[in-house]
């Protein structure tokens, strides 16, 4: 197994947790007040774009050549310390 792929095998179980963890706040967010939950939607709506653009990068990592992957890792983990940040702020008002 290439670095790159150890690499991108690490990012995809780290954005899958990720996910898993938004659809349970999904349903808690469903349960609360209308008032607050329009304030949990527009926030909810910022964590999947970011977590769709995330989601892009690593898809373009694992069909990028192996000399050029490289200079991806930056932006890839920008992307998900963004989501990451987002999520778990998003946690926090839940």
């Amino acid at each position: 197994m290439t670095k790159q792929d150890v690499y991108v095998a690490k990012m995809k179980t780290q954005l899958d947790e990720l996910n898993a963890e938004l659809k349970v706040l999904e349903a808690k967010a469903k349960e609360a007040k209308l008032e607050v939950k329009e304030k949990y939607d527009e926030q909810m709506d910022k964590v999947r774009a970011q977590s769709k653009l995330a989601g892009a990068k690593l898809d373009e990592m694992t069909a990028a050549a192996e000399g050029t992957w490289d200079k991806m890792v930056a932006d890839m983990e920008k992307l998900r310390n963004a989501f990451t940040s987002s999520f778990h702020y998003f946690k926090s008002q839940v």
